[in-house]
C-alpha cells in the first residue's frame, strides 16, 4: 500500500479545457478532487483567454499561478482576446485554435520535462480534440474529462456508429421515437441538437465533426488493449443503467457531481462580478421556498421577446423572483426592467454565486436552460427544477430532470421561446400544493440524498475517483 501511494504521489496531471466557465469550473473542482486524495501536482491550463478571467488582477495576465493548492499555466489558442461571437468564422475558429493550442501546449509539455517535473497524465475537456495527438506525441497518456452526462456520450457514441443516418431523416419531427442499445425511448427533441443538425452551412455543423473526432479518439485510445478511460462528471446512482450498458466498450469513472458540498470550502469563483451583498441580504429577507431563480447561464443571450414572457408570467404568479440578465442582454434588447420591479416583489442581477442562491432555504424553484453544471447544482441541492433548454446537451438534460421527476419540462415554441403562460404553469406544477408538486419536491430530496452521498467518504464517486488514480499510478 505505501508503495502504491509513492507512485500516485510522483504524478503529474495535466487537464487541459476549454476556455468556457461550464468547462473550467468542474475541471477545477476535479483538479482539487485529485489533489485532495492524491498530494499529487496538478497544472491546469485552459486559453489564455479564459486565464484572463479567472486571474484578472495579475500583473502579468498571461503568467503562471500556484493558488496553493493548484498550478495555473495557459495555452495560447490563437484567439487571447477570445472567440467574438458575430466576429469570428466559427470554422476557422477550431482549425486555426488546433494548431496554435497543439503549438502551445507542446511547448509546455516540453518545459515541464526540461524543469524535472514531467507530466505523466493529461485529462482533456470536451472540445479539446487536438489535445491527445499532443500527448501522443510526447508519449503521455490521456483521459477525456466528460463533462456532461453518461447518457449524452452514450448518445453520440451510437449516433456516430449506427444511428446517425435514420436520425437525420426524423430530424424534423421532434416528437419521433429514437431507441438506442442502453437508453429508455427518447424523442427526437430529446437529443443533443448536434445530433439533429441537418444544415450543414450552419457554423455549428463543424462542432458535429469535433463530437465525432471525441468519440473515435475514444477509440483509438486504448493502451495494450485496455478500454478507453473517461472521466464522467455524474454519479453511478444517478445514471447507472447507461454507465452499466457501456462497459463493454469504454471504462467509465463516475466521480462527480463535482461541486463544492461543503459551503466553507474555498470554491472556485465565478468568471463575472457579483454584488454579493444586496441579493444575499434579499434572500434572507423571504419565506423558506418561496423564491423563484431564474438564470439561463453565461452563454446564452435572450431576445426581447423573451424577456417579455418571462415578465408576464412573473407578473401573473405573484411570488418573490431572483432573476439573472447579464449585462449585455440588457443594453442590446431595451427591456423595461424598471416597469418589472415597480409591479412585483422580485430582484434582477447581472450575476450571482448560482450554488450559494440554490443552498439557500428561501429559493424554492429553479428556471434553468439546463446546462449540465446547472442541472447537477440544481439536483444536488434539492431545487425543483422548471427546464427550458434550448440547445446542445440541455436538451437531454431536460429530459433526464423529468425522467428522474425533479421538475418538469416547459413546452417551447418553435421560435425558440417559452411564453408567459407556459412557464407559470410550470413554475406552479413545481411549486404549488397540488400532489404532482409534493412528489417532485420529495424526488429533489432524494436526488439531493443520493448526490451527496455518491462524493462523501467511502461513496462511489469517491470511490470510483481513487480507483482511477490508483489505475493510473501503476
Amino acid at each position: 500500500m505505501e508503495q502504491d501511494n509513492l507512485k500516485i504521489q510522483k504524478q503529474h496531471f495535466l487537464i487541459a479545457m476549454y476556455p468556457m466557465q461550464s468547462h473550467i469550473n468542474p475541471s477545477c473542482h476535479l483538479a482539487r478532487k485529485i489533489v485532495q486524495y492524491s498530494s499529487t501536482r496538478v497544472t491546469i491550463s485552459t486559453a489564455v483567454s479564459g486565464h484572463r478571467k479567472l486571474f484578472p488582477s495579475l500583473s502579468s495576465p498571461d503568467e503562471e499561478f500556484h493558488d496553493g493548492q493548484l498550478y495555473y499555466l495557459p495555452h495560447s489558442d490563437g484567439y487571447d482576446e477570445g472567440f467574438k461571437r458575430g466576429v469570428d468564422d466559427p470554422k476557422d475558429y477550431i482549425t486555426k485554435r488546433g494548431i496554435a493550442g497543439s503549438e502551445s501546449l507542446s511547448a509546455i509539455l516540453d518545459k515541464f520535462k526540461q524543469n524535472g517535473q514531467p507530466v505523466t497524465c493529461v485529462i482533456y475537456s470536451i472540445l479539446m480534440t487536438w489535445v491527445p495527438d499532443v500527448a501522443r506525441a510526447h508519449g503521455i497518456p490521456s483521459v477525456q474529462f466528460w463533462i456532461q452526462p453518461a447518457t449524452v456520450l452514450a448518445i453520440y457514441y451510437y449516433f456516430f456508429r449506427d444511428y446517425k443516418d435514420a436520425i437525420i431523416l426524423a430530424a424534423n419531427d421532434p416528437m419521433a421515437e429514437v431507441t438506442f442499445p442502453c437508453l429508455p425511448p427518447l424523442k427526437i427533441r430529446d437529443l443533443p441538437s448536434f445530433a439533429t443538425l441537418t444544415n450543414k452551412d450552419s457554423p455549428y455543423y463543424a462542432v458535429l465533426g469535433m463530437l465525432e473526432q471525441t468519440i473515435d479518439t475514444l477509440e483509438k485510445e486504448s493502451i495494450d488493449g485496455e478500454k478507453p478511460r473517461i472521466l464522467v462528471n455524474s454519479f453511478d446512482e444517478l445514471e447507472s443503467d447507461i454507465i452499466r450498458s457501456m462497459e463493454e466498450k469504454m471504462e467509465l469513472f463516475s466521480v462527480g457531481p463535482m461541486l463544492p458540498f461543503d459551503e466553507g470550502q474555498d470554491e472556485f469563483k465565478d468568471l463575472f462580478l457579483t454584488d454579493h451583498k444586496v441579493y444575499v441580504e434579499w434572500l434572507g429577507t423571504k419565506p423558506e421556498k418561496s423564491v423563484v431563480y431564474i438564470s439561463f447561464g453565461s452563454y446564452s443571450l435572450m431576445n426581447k421577446r423573451q424577456l417579455e414572457e418571462i415578465s408576464k408570467c412573473l407578473k401573473e404568479i405573484g411570488r418573490p423572483y431572483l432573476w439573472v440578465v447579464r449585462k449585455d442582454n440588457r443594453d442590446s434588447e431595451g427591456f423595461d426592467f424598471e416597469e418589472l420591479a415597480s409591479v412585483t416583489d422580485g430582484l434582477v442581477v447581472e450575476w450571482c454565486h448560482q450554488m450559494e442562491v440554490l443552498r439557500h432555504p428561501s429559493v424554492g424553484c429553479f428556471v434553468t436552460h439546463c446546462g449540465w453544471n446547472s442541472t447537477l447544482e440544481t439536483l444536488s441541492y434539492g431545487v425543483p427544477a422548471v427546464a427550458v433548454p434550448q440547445w446542445t446537451d440541455q436538451l437531454t438534460n431536460a429530459w433526464l430532470i423529468q425522467e428522474r421527476g425533479i421538475g418538469v419540462r416547459g413546452e417551447i415554441g418553435e421560435d425558440g421561446i417559452i411564453d408567459g403562460v407556459e412557464l407559470k404553469r410550470c413554475v406552479e406544477a413545481v411549486m404549488g400544493n397540488s400532489d404532482r408538486g409534493e412528489k417532485i419536491r420529495e424526488n429533489a430530496a432524494f436526488w439531493k440524498e443520493r448526490a451527496q452521498e455518491a462524493v462523501a467518504e467511502g461513496g462511489s464517486s469517491e470511490r470510483n475517483l481513487r480507483a482511477f488514480l490508483d489505475h493510473t499510478g501503476r
